[in-house]
């Protein structure tokens, strides 16, 4: 279950001391919170930047460069769908499109429901089965259109997981 940062801002708080005494320790706390929350929550950019000592826009900065971190908690579900050129020459934008057409889910969003998170990623190392997919941090190779709905519909039925 993703925790809410304003609400445990102290184990947020031990969560970046703990990471300090590490070379370029921004990038590891950012991933331990998000690992943590499920998100980079904007309650602690001021708490990274005052352990870091740096700016406030040096940590937004950094947490809007990369694109893996996120800024809202995730849906319970999470679907990176690779969207590179092998991907693409087996099929995954026409999943893109199915995803918008039927389960009214459009790439690097939520569902309204909140079960399903649905991202871009480019390349998962995993060309020979495309479209391929982690869903959930799990390798999905030949995804088709039957395949992601049989994800969407067993996320939208699963009362647990990531909320």
């Amino acid at each position: 279950m993703t925790k809410h940062m304003q609400r445990d801002e102290a184990f947020a708080a031990s969560l970046i001391s703990e990471h300090l005494h590490l070379e370029g320790a921004m990038l590891p706390i950012l991933h331990a919170l998000q690992n943590e929350f499920g998100y980079v929550d904007e309650a602690a950019i001021p708490l990274l930047a005052e352990a870091l000592n740096i700016s406030k826009a040096e940590v937004l900065g950094t947490i809007t460069f990369y694109h893996d971190f996120r800024h809202e908690p995730p849906g319970r579900t999470v679907i990176k769908l690779c969207r590179s050129e092998a991907c693409q020459s087996v099929g995954c934008e026409e999943l893109v499109a199915h995803a918008k057409s039927h389960h009214n889910l459009s790439m690097d969003n939520t569902s309204e429901d909140g079960s399903v998170t649905l991202e871009t990623v480019y390349c998962l190392g995993n060309c020979a089965l495309g479209p391929a997919a982690l869903v959930n941090d799990e390798l999905v190779g030949r995804i088709d259109q039957k395949k992601f709905t049989q994800i969407i519909e067993h996320a939208a039925s699963t009362a647990g997981g990531r909320s």
